[in-house]
């Protein structure tokens, strides 16, 4: 039976040039990068190259580049090593430490400030509407003097809509603004962009962020591997405690295989992009992005007449090409993921990293309905996906729904 993998947002499949690449740094050019006789100084400058050429896909300085062991490595950075660090330097005034994010984050984001709440801190979560997007201007009203860090996701690992990321650092350079601040003081603005890199412009000063989480496994890259982009200026203290690697920020000998290969992985997700600002989204129109967009609303024009109680996730224009999140009343979408499976059609009910809870914590906050959040299906495509592959989706689902 052929297969149809539809669950690209859990991870991707490693691109056969990228298994290339990364084949040459197993057991030929193996030396360790902080090592000084020839094979070592090998190895620095092939790190040295990637951490250049990772710069350059985001528009940062190679300084600024932090190599993690994947997203939520990097995600943890961004948040302990900002508490650890800058806020013992710089703490925002005399009163209890405060975070903002949204409760349709990554578990490794929310996980972190559930953490930083239960050892004291506040955390402040922005509302967003039935159709998953936050309002900007709603930040006017949450920041105060004692707010350290705003961290959202670029785009949902669920649902796949892209938050207004411009529109928000406008607010947030606003209210520093009227606080008497300077445009590099706190709070700090984070995003995990993990699941944007294929699609979505990343440049930093155009998207105006402090931070952002990049992950390789999400870009047709290996996993273990991602990196955390740090705006110069912003002291992190680390979270992982060794040696004096990746600037004293990350101790542990770099994997250079992994380095290489998500760097390969990004540089061709990076080809031929060019940039479509309309509704004031940065989003990098690719051949690719423009087929997957053709397909994905293929289905929704096509779900609605075959199943009819079928309800659509998440804002239908500003969302990620490849994301399809739907919910099915009076199903069980686990059940359902099983169901497909067997048919051989490889989908989630949830986040792979909320998977066994039952239900998809981010619809159900976006809908405030129970029932609806454990009747979820998350299909995201890929490049291997066709038109009749979802055709063949719908036809199962039917039938299975039947």
């Amino acid at each position: 039976m052929k297969k149809i993998y539809l669950d690209n947002a859990a991870t991707t499949p490693v691109d056969k040039s990228v298994v290339k690449e990364m084949n040459k740094y197993w057991n030929k050019d193996f030396g360790n990068p902080s090592s000084i006789h020839g094979y070592g100084v090998k190895a620095k400058n092939i790190l040295n190259e990637s951490r250049e050429k990772i710069a350059g896909f985001v528009g940062a300085h190679s300084r600024e580049i932090i190599f993690t062991s994947g997203g939520t490595e990097a995600n943890n950075l961004a948040i302990f090593g900002l508490v650890s660090k800058h806020l013992e330097v710089q703490p925002p005034s005399a009163g209890k430490r405060h975070f903002i994010t949204t409760e349709i984050e990554h578990s490794s984001i929310l996980e972190c400030f559930k953490k930083l709440e239960k050892d004291g801190d506040s955390v402040s979560y922005l509302k967003v509407n039935e159709n998953g997007l936050v309002n900007p201007k709603d930040l006017r009203e949450m920041i105060t003097p004692e707010t350290a860090l705003v961290s959202i996701g670029h785009a949902n690992s669920e649902i796949g809509v892209i938050q207004p990321i411009k529109e928000i650092i406008k607010e947030i350079r606003y209210i520093k603004k009227e606080m008497g601040r300077e445009k590099n003081s706190l709070p700090y603005f984070h995003i995990d962009a993990s699941q944007s890199a294929q699609y979505l412009n990343l440049k930093v000063d155009e998207l105006g962020v402090d931070m952002m989480t990049l992950d390789a496994q999400k870009m047709y890259g290996p996993k273990g591997v991602g990196a955390l982009f740090v705006k110069d200026g912003i002291s992190l203290e680390p979270i992982i405690l060794g040696g004096g690697q990746e600037g004293g920020m990350r101790a542990g000998t770099e994997n250079i295989p992994l380095i290489a290969g998500f760097t390969k992985a990004f540089e061709i997700c990076r080809k031929g992009e060019t940039l479509d600002l309309q509704k004031g989204l940065s989003l990098a129109t690719t051949k690719e992005g423009q087929r997957l967009i053709e397909i994905r609303d293929e289905f929704f024009s096509k779900a609605k007449k075959l199943i009819p109680q079928i309800i659509f996730s998440g804002d239908l224009e500003s969302r990620l090409p490849n994301n399809i999140n739907i919910s099915i009343p009076g199903q069980d979408g686990e059940m359902l993921v099983f169901r497909l499976d067997e048919a051989g059609i490889i989908c989630s009910s949830a986040s792979a990293c909320a998977s066994g809870s039952g239900e998809s914590y981010v619809v159900k906050n976006i809908s405030n309905d129970s029932e609806r959040s454990k009747s979820t299906l998350r299909f995201s495509m890929g490049r291997e996906t066709k038109a009749k592959d979802i055709n063949f989706l719908l036809k199962k689902l039917k039938e299975i729904v039947k």
